[in-house]
């Protein structure tokens, strides 16, 4: 697992070890098991590689001897405070003494007598109210911290100098940030609040908050990141990441701090107490050196500093606060991190409170979501797609997942991290074919899987049987157990000799480990899967209404906005070509022919913003007004003005574009009156151009409009064409550029109309995703 905090990290079982994750039932159908092997083949009896395991084991990490360098450590004797022991860096701050070595000098002789009274008072009374003790040495601020250990009084001294302070502003919000603890109702909650203010706090990179199974397995239940670094919410570890003697020393010190993981170890001198003759025990010292297992581990990260915080429930370990900076040495200064070991102690008081019933507070925040999206989908039925991963709550919501694939009407959507589009489809069809699949190993029913476990091992996959073959939603989880690229061959074992003998390289056992139980992800609860399938069976519904209502409004709504048939005009030659959005069975093109007293005739062509049903109601509206105002009214501009004026009147919200071209046969005068639309294309013997005279604004956008019109008389042979938007826009081209084009084709080809009409979307081949309606008009 990637980024875990554990010091000395020892490795996953032998070589060959294998993980099984138990096949469960879901309503009656079995749940794919996942058994995963571990990658090599070398006995369980390799005595070296058994040892080395061993060795990392019993490594001494409470008294290894050594300190950070980033303070200075003297343990001395009471009441006289002589030292026994010291960090070879004393001369560092302390500056030189007689003869070189601090054992034998006195605590006197170093501190200024007021420090020296305070620190003497201080120790007289509880430890725990003395630290930190600020003093000055040689004219630096350093924090003396005291604990006793076999015998002494251990004291700790951190310059000041160097150190991250949050300041007093954090310190005065502490009452805020406590009721915010306070307030959170679940475990997720409130270790989303810790790791929020501990990072506010102490200013590193990331800060996580891990939660213990009772195996010792762990879990990344929150974390707060910088936003340029990979995530590793919900990611988990095995229990061998922390070893029991590690779990231990977390209950006796409840913050560990690695300032600089590339440190150079200070060693003790002497190297026993002379007290007992044994290696001083520095299992609560602040500046106890770490296992060098555990840096080369952070050096494979690419963490420079570390800092870590135990949450107990009821005396028993239950998680971490985990702190990781990459950016460099990081140093929070003695106050903040007290402050985070408080804001860690605060949490595990809690603890028990939001966790005696956490299967049950997730069954609810389930069904709450589900009923969000039910509300979205009742608000928005006719566009299902937009209501579950458009709005405030979206599929991924409903489950804890890293992706979400969904096709409904045939429209795929991902959400979140998952494969690659057409490499995700290849994989979820086959499942899909047996109804609901719901497995934590999708390499166990997919072994050529292998290459999508960062984003889908595991896969809640459930068709949604509606009227539109294939739909359907899947919720897609990682590999539980992140790699990390150490490099090597993850399938050897590298053992490395040390002071205590032969041991695992965090490198070569991380990857070991994380081969053993790659492919494997957090597995689907039976009322998650429930509540999939409930809301797939919801989508079919819907698809299934909508397309019987679809069905019935369309075909009333086709007679009326559509002419089935042009009729037949002597003296005008007429053509129209009509191709609905695929999205939507009634778009909001239309186009009208309507026969007026003496002879002439009016071309209409009309579009409403948006699509679907709705828009096709706006549309009946305005094409048999514009029918009246035309037959009424004194042409063309007038007509549109009238239509204008209902538009603000009575349908104030809608936006619509109209084009109105009325033709006298007997003499090819023709008038143009244009209300926002494309402009009309005249065309001539080899000659074609666009008429922009008399036109106005959108319908609906300005009131009281005096649209105006352009004149012109066809000669025979000289045709109108008349175009919706769809025909000429296009996303990934340039709307001039398909305008010319458009004109030139025509401009070049046959005058006969329905050629001309053929060749045009020919041409242009616009896309489906909009209505396109094209006219041509002329004598004939």
């Amino acid at each position: 697992m990637n980024g875990h905090p554990g010091e000395g990290r020892t490795g996953k079982g032998h070589p060959g070890e294998g993980r099984t994750v138990e096949g469960r039932t879901v309503d009656g159908r079995p749940v794919h098991e996942a058994r995963v092997g571990a990658v090599g083949d070398a006995p369980a009896e390799d005595a070296r590689l058994e040892d080395a395991q061993l060795g990392c084991a019993q490594e001494p990490i409470r008294v290894p001897g050594s300190v950070q360098p980033h303070g200075v450590l003297l343990a001395v004797s009471e009441p006289d405070l002589v030292v026994a022991v010291a960090s070879a860096n004393a001369g560092e701050l302390f500056g030189d003494v007689p003869g070189g070595s601090f054992t034998g000098v006195r605590l006197d002789d170093l501190l200024a007598p007021d420090d020296l009274a305070a620190l003497r008072a201080g120790v007289a009374g509880d430890l725990a109210e003395l630290n930190p003790l600020r003093t000055a040495v040689r004219g630096r601020e350093v924090d003396v911290v005291v604990h006793r250990a076999a015998g002494l009084l251990v004291t700790e001294w951190e310059p000041l100098a160097g150190g991250h302070e949050a300041g007093q502003a954090w310190h005065r919000r502490l009452p805020v940030v406590l009721q915010r603890l306070q307030a959170a109702a679940t475990v997720e909650e409130l270790a989303g609040v810790l790791a929020g203010d501990v990072r506010r706090l102490t200013g590193f990179d990331r800060v996580m908050v891990y939660r213990f199974d009772p195996e010792w397995n762990g879990e990344v239940l929150a974390e707060d990141r910088r936003p340029d670094l990979e995530p590793f919410l919900g990611l988990r570890y095995p229990a061998s990441d922390i070893p029991p003697q590690a779990r231990d020393l977390y209950l006796v010190n409840w913050l560990r701090l690695i300032p600089d993981a590339t440190y150079r170890p200070v060693p003790l001198v002497p190297d026993r107490s002379p007290r007992d003759g044994q290696p001083l025990d520095l299992s609560g010292s602040v500046l106890r050196s770490v296992s060098p297992v555990h840096l080369e581990y952070l050096a494979n990260m690419g963490v420079r500093s570390s800092m870590s915080v135990s949450l107990v429930d009821r005396g028993r370990l239950w998680g971490l606060i985990a702190c990781h900076h990459y950016a460099g040495p990081h140093r929070p200064s003695y106050p903040d991190r007290m402050a985070a070991e408080f804001l860690g102690r605060t949490a595990s008081v809690l603890l028990h409170g939001r966790s005696s019933d956490a299967g049950s507070e997730r069954l609810l925040r389930v069904a709450e979501r589900e009923a969000r999206l039910g509300e979205a989908l009742a608000r928005s039925p006719r566009s299902p797609l937009d209501a579950v991963t458009a709005g405030e709550q979206t599929l991924s919501d409903l489950l804890p997942c890293g992706g979400v694939a969904v096709r409904l009407d045939g429209r795929l959507r991902l959400l979140g991290q998952t494969p690659p589009e057409q490499r995700l489809l290849g994989l979820l069809e086959p499942l899909l074919a047996g109804g609901t699949t719901a497995t934590d190993s999708l390499v166990r029913v997919q072994p050529d899987a292998q290459d999508v476990v960062d984003t889908a091992s595991g896969v809640l996959a459930v068709p949604v049987r509606g009227a539109v073959a294939g739909d359907f939603v899947a919720w897609l989880r990682p590999e539980t157990l992140r790699e990390v690229e150490w490099g090597g061959d993850p399938r050897k074992t590298e053992v490395v000799e040390d002071t205590f003998g032969p041991r695992l390289s965090p490198r070569r056992s991380f990857s070991r480990w994380s081969e053993t139980v790659s492919g494997t992800a957090a597995p689907w609860e039976p009322h998650e899967v429930a509540a999939a399938e409930r809301l797939a069976a919801h989508l079919a519904d819907l698809s299934l209404r909508r397309t019987a209502e679809d069905s019935r409004v369309a075909t009333a709504l086709s007679r009326t906005l559509l002419l089935e048939k042009l009729p037949e005009i002597p003296g005008v030659a007429l053509a129209a070509r009509y191709a609905p959005s695929a999205r939507d069975v009634v778009g909001g093109d239309w186009y009208d022919l309507v026969l007026l007293p003496g002879g002439r005739v009016s071309v209409v062509l009309g579009d409403v913003a948006g699509h679907g049903i709705s828009a096709a109601a706006t549309t009946a509206q305005l094409r048999h007004a514009l029918r009246a105002y035309l037959l009424r009214e004194s042409g063309p501009a007038a007509a549109l003005s009238r239509l204008n004026e209902l538009v603000g009147y009575l349908l104030p919200d809608e936006l619509a574009t109209a084009i109105v071209a009325e033709l006298d046969p007997a003499t090819g005068a023709l008038v143009v009156a244009n209300a926002g639309h494309p402009p009309v294309l005249w065309v001539g013997d080899g000659r074609a151009r666009f008429v922009d005279e008399g036109r106005g604004p959108a319908l609906g956008m300005v009131a009281d409009v005096a649209y105006g019109q352009a004149e012109l008389v066809l000669e025979q042979h000289e045709r109108l064409l008349v175009y919706s938007d769809g025909l000429v826009e296009l996303r990934t081209e340039d709307m001039q550029a398909r305008l010319d084009r458009l004109r030139d084709v025509v401009q070049a080809g046959d005058r006969d109309v329905e050629a001309m009409l053929d060749g045009a979307l020919a041409a242009l081949a616009p896309p489906d995703d909009d209505d396109v309606t094209v006219l041509a008009i002329g004598p004939g």
